[in-house]
Formats: C-alpha cells, structure tokens, sequence
C-alpha cells in the first residue's frame, strides 16, 4: 500500500484522501509482498492556460474509477487544481498526490506496488521542464488544444518536445463549440486542418463547450455522474473508452 510518514494509507478503491509529497516521502510497505501490475500513465498537457487540462485530466481519472479501475492522480500544478476537485468530492474516488516532476518515476513506483491502474498527471501550463517531466514518465501523452489560435501556436513547441522524446501522443480537441445539423464550425474546421501539421494523431472524440463540465467538477463529480444522458457525458465516456482501449487494449463498462 502507499505510506506516507503521517501514517495515513490509500485503502480498497483508493481513498479520498490528499497526500502531500512535498512534505512527505512515500514508502512501500504492506501486509504481504508486493504485486505487479500492469499500470499505465496518463499525462495530460497544456502549455496554454485555460485550455481545460485539469477538466480533461479529473473527468477521465473519473471516467476509469467509476468503471472500476484502481486511480490515482499526480497533481504537478501548483495551482492544485486537481486536488481541490477531488479533495471537494463525497463518497470513493480516485486518489490523488500533490508532486512535482522529479518526484513523478519514484511515484511511479510505489503506486505500481500499490495496485494503481492508472496514474493520471495533471501538469502545469508553460513550465517546461514540468511538462518534459511527465511527458518522460508518461505512456501516453494527452496534448489538451482549443480550437483557437494561441491554443494551436502553444501547442506546436509541446508537439517537438514529445516527438523529439519520442513517446506516444495524441491530441484531444477541447472546449469545442458545438456542432449545428452535424456540421462543424469554420473555427473547429480551420483547428483539425492545422493539427495535422503537428503530425500526431487526434482522438475523433471531442469535448464541446458545455457548461454542464464546470458544474460537475464544482461537486467533485464528472458529467457521467450528474446527467448520465446528457452529450457531455456521452464525450466523456467515448473519450476514456478511446484512451482505455489504446492503453490497455480493451475497455470496461461502467460498474452499476
């Protein structure tokens, strides 16, 4: 299980507890030897503010407990956003750790020992050497983009790094405004064409400027939870279903 020198451990489902490990160091301890798992790391990023990483990254941490999946997400922002949803939401949920990007590969660790299926990091905007941090340590790499132009010019120099570190990435089209009779806007048109000059790959699965997002997130819920038949949550569960099935080569159904 994961320690930490106040004694408090992330139990069963992983408990809702926040664990500073800017204050603490995590040891493994437990009550028999240690397992192996198959975990995977997730790092959702965004070298643009407001560009709804931290949205993206606890709805999908969200999205994987709420079918069953062991959670826990690396809050590497110093604004914690992440915690502080996580840290607002009542009853089980994915754990979470305040960290930083040199702390992430031994987090890594113990976490795996732990039985930790997915690590979800949610980094900070524009500092570099955060975000070159957990692009290392992730499996795949989620590169959070508007359809806007200083989210597509942000996004460019985050593309070189990852291709240039040579690790996995997709590209996940957020806050997107919805589209009419089936038939996109100029401005998400105009998005999809100049992604396809960062050459990587973008999820067929966008995220639409719905309010319903931020009023979830504001009781420490996803959409999925709130209005199960609403489109946002239909977004949300075909994204995760995407990423799931791209990490560990199937999906779950949400657990009943």
């Amino acid at each position: 299980m994961l320690n930490v020198g106040v004694g408090r451990r992330l139990r069963g489902g992983l408990s809702n507890a926040c664990h500073s490990d800017l204050q603490t160091s995590f040891s493994v301890a437990g009550d028999g030897p240690a397992r192996s798992f198959a975990m995977r790391t997730i790092a959702v990023i965004a070298r643009k503010g407001g560009s709804g990483k931290t949205t993206l990254a606890v709805h999908l941490a969200l999205a994987a407990h709420l079918r069953g999946r062991r959670v826990l997400v690396a809050d590497t922002d110093a604004q914690r956003s992440s915690t502080q949803v996580l840290k607002g939401r009542k009853g089980a949920g994915p754990g979470w750790v305040e960290t930083s990007g040199p702390k992430l590969f031994p987090l890594q660790i113990t976490a795996r020992k732990d039985g930790v299926e997915a690590l979800i990091i949610d980094t900070p905007a524009a500092v570099e050497e955060e975000i070159a941090h957990a692009i290392v340590a992730a499996d795949l790499n989620l590169l959070v983009v508007r359809p806007t132009f200083l989210d597509l010019a942000a996004s460019i120099h985050t593309a070189e790094i990852v291709r240039r570190l040579r690790k996995p990435a997709l590209i996940v089209v957020n806050q997107a405004p919805v589209a009419r009779a089936g038939v996109e806007p100029p401005a998400v048109k105009k998005a999809l064409e100049a992604l396809l000059l960062m050459r990587l790959p973008v999820i067929p699965i966008m995220l639409r400027a719905r309010a319903g997002y931020q009023s979830a997130l504001e009781a420490g819920r996803s959409v999925e939870e709130t209005d199960a038949s609403a489109e946002a949550a239909r977004e949300v569960a075909e994204l995760w279903q995407f990423v799931e099935t791209f990490l560990f080569g199937r999906s779950r159904d949400m657990a009943e």
